[in-house]
């Protein structure tokens, strides 16, 4: 098995680098890939050292399959040559995404859609992923009219820039270059991920809307988003307020999310354990907690749902997708 990690000294392609040695994906050839700027650079795993190799080396390669986390124009760049030789591509960028011959994929959701022939498999976004993990088993029982969300979303979702402001912030020292958000972010909450669309609402908030609808297979659900950066080292929260079509008992919701996989119920307010970015950090499950009943609305339901966005967020999701190519047999080999 070869593997290569496209973006490798990113934030999130260090954070492959940890997942894959976590869970024991067998490697018989690492391939660390970078911009041109990175080359030559050394990474270590598993205790021993790699070279960082340019994309076009990373191609010749011929991985079977590459993990993504370079950037969209990277990956609209680049995902179609490895594609081409026959690796299967995992993209973490919102590249291919939205493309109607992409699958989009939670594998706790809707893996089992994936073929042979998908040589590019896109990774939704962070604050999507860890959602729909918590409302698929729902939607499949009481089916979701409509959503109203409300993100807390970290700023290491923006990436080393945003780290390095935050931390220039919190230490009062002078940023060496220019500032990923347009306000300060330390003791701060901007009610703006990524770029305004012409309709008022950020691209990040527009994601949630389609990507939800893709991957739950419903074009038919409701829904409206806004997403809010705050200053938060790790780990995404979500606000989920639910409508329905099928009317529902509180103890079958919260058996039914008992049972679902990758998720971790804590909801017991008595003793005040709720799910939390702090206790979020460093893990790959998604919590859920703060179940309640709707009072407002004929079967409303309000969830509080959290995860570690550069883990179960991206990096994990990624990983856990090609382990899925792997176990499944969805693979098929390179020819060197």
């Amino acid at each position: 098995m070869r593997i290569a990690v496209v973006g490798v000294t990113g934030l999130v392609g260090g954070v492959m680098l940890e997942v894959l040695a976590e869970r024991g994906v067998e490697i018989d050839a690492l391939i660390p890939v970078a911009s041109a700027k990175s080359i030559g650079k050394i990474i270590t795993y598993r205790e021993k050292e790699y070279p960082v190799v340019s994309m076009e080396e990373g191609v010749q390669s011929k991985p079977d399959i590459a993990l993504f986390s370079a950037g969209g124009s990277a990956s609209l760049e680049w995902a179609p040559r490895f594609a081409e030789v026959g690796t299967y591509v995992i993209d973490n960028s919102s590249a291919w995404r939205m493309d109607v011959g992409k699958p989009l994929i939670v594998p706790e959701v809707n893996a089992d859609i994936l073929t042979k022939d998908d040589r590019i498999i896109a990774n939704p976004n962070c604050s999507t992923i860890q959602m729909v993990a918590v409302l698929n088993p729902l939607h499949k029982a009481y089916g979701i009219k409509r959503l109203v969300i409300s993100t807390y979303q970290s700023f290491t979702g923006t990436g080393v820039k945003a780290v390095n402001q935050y931390e220039s912030e919190k230490n009062g020292t002078q940023l060496t270059d220019a500032p990923a958000y347009p306000h300060p972010i330390f003791e701060n909450c901007l009610p703006h991920c990524d770029v305004f669309l012409d309709n008022g609402y950020t691209r990040e908030e527009m994601k949630l809307v389609h990507e939800t609808r893709k991957i739950l297979r419903d074009d038919s659900i409701s829904i409206t988003a806004t997403a809010v950066r705050v200053p938060v080292h790790g780990g995404h929260s979500e606000s989920v307020n639910i409508e329905f079509h099928r009317p529902f008992e509180m103890e079958d919701v919260n058996r039914i999310l008992q049972a679902a996989e990758g998720i971790i119920v804590q909801d017991d307010i008595t003793n005040n354990i709720y799910p939390m970015p702090l206790s979020a950090k460093h893990r790959d499950e998604t919590f859920v907690g703060r179940i309640r009943r709707d009072e407002s609305i004929d079967n409303g339901l309000n969830l509080w749902i959290v995860a570690d966005n550069l883990r179960k967020g991206a990096a994990t999701n990624t990983v856990q997708i090609a382990e899925y190519l792997i176990k499944n047999s969805i693979l098929e080999p390179v020819t060197m």
